[in-house]
């Protein structure tokens, strides 16, 4: 029997909890199921207003919308994270300017940001890579001193947190995944956290299509109508019931998860004091959320031929991301992207694994 990359976790509940969604009659999104879990978040992270959204691209695609992101505009961001980063600000015109990463976290390297920063910069976006906090004391210094938003992709970093606060809930906007392969899952899910107040009833706006049929609903208008840009971001109430079940045990989950993330730390001690390999490292500043356990090895071949032996005996890892500055981006030309540094990220050879709960 071969043991999957990944295995979606279940409760037990969240079957019963669609069947509850059916029965309450309301089956399109915002009813009582997605407040209790936008409820849940506001609670957990101290956001200003969480938004469940339909997944963690369509969150960052509002905050491109909310940060309003032009033709031309700069962002800042690492190379090395999933394509939806660069492509919610490609989506409005902007140019992703990518900078290196830190050899220990793999992290955006935070003492990198400011010299790449022009007039064109809107905005920065530090990726919480494997549920590990970046430096965000450091890049809420730059952003302020500089007047730019700080959107985290914080899609790996549910039940995470740096110094105290939960990731996700450090800069002006912050989204989150709940995507199958996530801690917390729905499927397909994901979720807008409005740390900026000022933000928070356009975000609502946006989610809506651009309408204000939230504050008709509040009956704080009279009539709802197009006032803004917007899209369909909304999850189903199916997708919330299921999600709701999730976060009902999400402190369960996450103390399983830690502890099959230190047995795993365990076993590769020896590997990594022989050479072999280079274990995930954890800043003290941070509380991490065992979202995956990964090792670097010294190289493709080492790489390839340790995915191979893990395969014959019934295991399936896998390799990350291809640096997106490395990647074929097929019609995005040369002035569509800016690299600043040459990334040296492409060193790096990637290997890990999720893992479900039984």
């Amino acid at each position: 029997m071969q043991i999957p990359f990944n295995k979606p976790y279940m409760t037990g509940k969240e079957l019963w909890y669609i069947a509850q969604a059916h029965a309450n009659g309301h089956l399109a999104g915002d009813g009582q199921f997605t407040k209790q879990c936008n409820a849940w978040l506001e609670t957990r992270t101290g956001t200003s207003k969480a938004l469940l959204t339909h997944s963690c691209t369509a969150a960052l695609e509002m905050a491109a919308i909310l940060a309003d992101i032009q033709p031309g505009d700069e962002v800042i961001m690492p190379s090395y994270t999933f394509v939806s980063t660069a492509n919610a600000f490609v989506l409005r015109g902007a140019i992703p300017v990518f900078v290196d990463i830190r050899p220990d976290t793999l992290n955006i390297d935070e003492t990198r940001i400011e010299a790449a920063i022009t007039e064109k910069t809107k905005a920065i976006v530090p990726v919480h890579y494997a549920g590990v906090g970046c430096e965000m004391d450091t890049i809420m210094d730059i952003a302020q001193r500089h007047d730019l938003l700080v959107i985290e992709d914080a899609a790996q970093g549910v039940m995470a947190s740096y110094k105290g606060r939960a990731l996700g809930s450090i800069g002006h906007l912050g989204c989150l995944s709940f995507h199958e392969t996530k801690n917390i899952i729905s499927g397909e899910g994901g979720a807008l956290l409005v740390n900026d107040p000022q933000l928070a009833e356009r975000a609502e706006i946006i989610r809506e299509k651009g309408t204000n049929r939230s504050l008709f609903f509040r009956g704080q208008v009279d009539k709802y109508t197009w006032v803004d840009l917007g899209s369909s971001y909304l999850p189903s109430e199916l997708v919330a019931a299921f999600l709701w079940a999730q976060m009902e045990e999400a402190d369960v989950i996450t103390q399983r998860r830690i502890g099959l993330w230190n047995s795993y730390h365990r076993w590769f001690a020896a590997s990594e004091t022989a050479g072999m390999c280079r274990r995930p490292i954890i800043p003290a500043a941070c509380s991490h959320n065992a979202h995956m356990y990964y090792l670097l090895l010294a190289d493709l071949e080492t790489r390839n031929q340790f995915i191979a032996r893990l395969k014959l005996q019934g295991i399936s890892p896998v390799f990350h991301y291809v640096p997106l500055h490395s990647a074929l981006l097929g019609n995005v030309t040369d002035e569509h992207m800016a690299i600043f540094l040459i990334p040296n990220i492409w060193r790096i050879v990637w290997c890990g694994c999720r893992y479900g709960l039984v």
